[in-house]
This record gives structure tokens, C-alpha cells and sequence, in this order.
């Protein structure tokens, strides 16, 4: 892939400049809608479940990765998860190209596969390394460079609106996780297990 260097280069200056700070300049609380409903925020699990899960990720992010197994086995077995994924690119610059590259491939269906694939790498990652884990997904390399290209400021404005909603949450760094009504980072699976059935404690008193 050669045209999407220019589309992720301006896509990271947009994603740099200053809407996170002037979120919070204008002392904007959080959409709570907007966080678990974005329309065009990739979506997994159970889309009608009782529970939902927010999840601000880094795809260089090594507690991300870690914990991916365990939070696709828990949303696997319990069936009632609905994970809402939010890319939060910001660790480096190869982030955001991670991050542009899998949300484009939702254009063609293939989001699951493309953050999969970037959560089972090793190490921090380069661009070679994040183009052959997408393709070694079996994604459509052509469409995805004409979905990096064609739908760049789409994918920009998700990646600015995660951005807006992760420092008005005032959260600190990746990964963070919205389980109901609770607020975690790295867990294991019986962690999530547990945190997910204090929610949904939390949620039958209210």
C-alpha cells in the first residue's frame, strides 16, 4: 500500500490537532450516547446484550493484547456481552496507520479480522509489520486501499471522536474499559467475568 501514506499523515495531523484540548476547554462532559451508540463504532458480541463493554484500545498497546484473548473468550462464552471498540491511537504514529487500516476494513466487513490479527502480533509494530497481519487476515488488500483513501475523513472523524470522548472520560491511557457502569483497565478473564457480573448486579438495583 503507497497512496495511504499521504491519507494517514494528514489523518495524524488532524488527529493531533487540537480537539481533545478544546473538548475539555469547553468543559464538555460526556456524551454518554455518543460513547455506546456511535453508529460507526465496530461493534461485537451480542448486539442486543445486557451488558455492554467499551473498549479504548492501542493496537501497540501491550496490555491490550494481553487481555484480548480473555475479553473475546468472555464475550464468546457469555453471549450476552454487546463490545463496543473504540480505537485510541496513541502511542505512535504507527497507531493511528494500525487504526485507519482496521476501520477501513470494516467498510468491507472484515473489522473483526483486522483487530485480531493486530492484537496477536508481538512488540511494537512498524508499517510492514501491521500491512502483513492484515493481509495474513485474508483481507481484501485492494479494497482496503481504496477505503483508506476514499473514506480517509470518515475514519478521521471516528478516530477524533474517540479521541474527544476518551478525554472528556479523562481517561489516562489504553487499554480502558467501560463495563456498565465501572471503569477498569488490564484484566484476565475472571476479572472481566467478575467486573461484568457486578454490573449487571449493579444495573438489576437500579
Amino acid at each position: 500500500m503507497q497512496r495511504d501514506r499521504r491519507t494517514i499523515i494528514r489523518g495524524l495531523a488532524l488527529l493531533l490537532a487540537a480537539t481533545p484540548r478544546s473538548a475539555l476547554a469547553q468543559g464538555r462532559d460526556p456524551d454518554a450516547e455518543a460513547i455506546l451508540n456511535d453508529p460507526e463504532a465496530p461493534v461485537s458480541g451480542n448486539p442486543k446484550g445486557d451488558v455492554t463493554i467499551v473498549a479504548f484500545l492501542d493496537y501497540n498497546c501491550p496490555f491490550c493484547k494481553k487481555a484480548a484473548p480473555d475479553l473475546a473468550r468472555l464475550v464468546r462464552e457469555d453471549g450476552q456481552i454487546r463490545l463496543v471498540y473504540k480505537d485510541w491511537p496513541v502511542i505512535t504514529e504507527t497507531s493511528v496507520y494500525a487504526a485507519q487500516l482496521a476501520l477501513a476494513a470494516a467498510h468491507q466487513g472484515a473489522y473483526a479480522k483486522a483487530h485480531d490479527a493486530l492484537m496477536a502480533t508481538k512488540g511494537r509494530l512498524g508499517r510492514e509489520q501491521v500491512a502483513a497481519a492484515i493481509k495474513g487476515a485474508g483481507i481484501d488488500m485492494a479494497r482496503l486501499e481504496a477505503d483508506v483513501n476514499g473514506k480517509s475523513a470518515q475514519i478521521t472523524a471516528l478516530l477524533r471522536r474517540n479521541m474527544a470522548q476518551a478525554e472528556s472520560l479523562g481517561l489516562q491511557g489504553t487499554p480502558t474499559y467501560l463495563i456498565g457502569p465501572f471503569r477498569t483497565s488490564t484484566q484476565d478473564y475472571a476479572g472481566f467475568k467478575q467486573v461484568v457480573a457486578d454490573a449487571r448486579k449493579k444495573q438489576a438495583s437500579q
